[in-house]
């Protein structure tokens, strides 16, 4: 018999891209208020391994990823992304989105994000929201899976997420998570 214990605590992360470089900008501003600090910001990135967006959103996308500072409960991840939802609508222009906030989270084992799209792969966890897994942490570093976003696979975003990973390792052996 399995014996339930207390999860340890994650390190959200975000993706954020949106054809306007400034409003990527001021969201990380109101997330920062929703989550608290960002302790990690990317390296602005072209967004452009799939015009998907391209319709709604316009082109050329931009993206940055950011990490925050304070560790949440995985299961938290639900709130979390309706946040963002929320987020998303408040600059809806002519009722299309101008910016797409992606958070997840890195665990010692995996990284997840979390999605309203349903798939083999995904889990529901609650309010018609599901976890996705992206990557693996597997012989020292993250790896993708067969249904893995191409973009996750890059080995410049491994590599931020293997740093990200380090850091929160150390939060851990500091006692905070």
């Amino acid at each position: 018999m399995s014996i339930p214990k207390e999860v340890k605590k994650v390190k959200l992360i975000s993706s954020l891209f949106s054809p306007e470089e400034d409003l990527i900008e001021k969201v990380i501003g109101q997330m920062e208020g929703c989550f608290g600090p960002v302790d990690w910001v990317s390296e602005k990135l072209f967004f452009n391994r799939t015009r998907y967006y391209a319709r709604e959103m316009g082109w050329p996308l931009y993206r940055r990823f950011v990490s925050f500072s304070k560790l949440i409960h995985p299961d938290s991840i639900v709130d979390i992304k309706l946040t963002t939802n929320e987020i998303e609508n408040e600059h809806l222009a002519d009722k299309r989105r101008r910016i797409n906030i992606d958070p997840g989270y890195i665990a010692l084992e995996r990284l997840v994000l979390a999605t309203g799209k349903n798939y083999i792969h995904r889990i529901y966890l609650r309010k018609g929201l599901y976890a996705d897994l992206i990557l693996i942490f597997h012989a020292g570093t993250f790896r993708p899976l067969a249904w893995t976003y191409p973009d996750y696979a890059d080995e410049t975003l491994i590599g931020y997420f293997n740093m990200l990973r380090n850091r929160y390792l150390q939060l851990l052996r500091g006692g905070e998570g």
